[in-house]
């Protein structure tokens, strides 16, 4: 008797959640100034109000990155966003390296965020101010801000530090 394993199914099966995760209802691309409003005031913590905008460039089909930017905006950063026709422009200007790109490319005081980053890592960052490029999270993980699927159990993920000379190093390890 042998025992056989379902890899393919398995392999189908996380190839069709991951594809789910990104083509959400994907909205209409629109004008960036109705979306570049901040959020309520009302809704940001105290320490939070000073914190710099942040924008964000993304691709106008993209199914889950303006689930990204709304996760921004309830962690009370007031972003700007930026609808992109292509975003290799963007990520070659900002230095990200295509082994470490993501869907969308945000830029916040001085710094790159490359992916779907959580919004605690980037108030770590700015609150730390590391002589860094940025915070990359290559890929589109499932289970990071953005990309969280009910129902499916998502891996741990590592969300890197960019160093000015390309090199990357673990900056935040997040279990969902």
């Amino acid at each position: 008797m042998t025992c056989r394993t379902p890899l393919p199914h398995l392999a189908a099966l996380l190839l069709a959640t991951t594809l789910a995760a990104c083509t959400q209802a994907v909205p209409t691309p629109m004008d960036s100034a109705p979306a570049a409003t901040p959020a309520p005031a009302a809704q940001r913590k105290a320490s939070e109000v000073q914190t710099p905008k942040i924008t964000v460039h993304r691709d106008a089909y993209c199914g889950c990155c303006h689930l990204w930017v709304e996760h921004l905006r309830k962690e009370g950063f007031d972003v700007e966003d930026h609808v992109e026709e292509a975003m290799s422009p963007v990520k070659e200007r900002l230095g990200i390296l295509p082994a470490h790109a993501s869907c969308h490319t945000a830029e916040i005081g001085g710094y790159v965020i490359e992916g779907h980053v959580p919004a605690s890592d980037i108030h770590r960052l700015l609150r730390e101010k590391p002589a860094l490029r940025g915070l990359v999270l290559p890929g589109m993980p499932m289970g990071s801000p953005g990309m969280e699927v009910e129902g499916v159990d998502a891996p741990s993920y590592t969300v890197l530090a960019l160093h000015r000379d390309g090199s990357t190093a673990p900056y935040a390890e997040h279990s969902p």
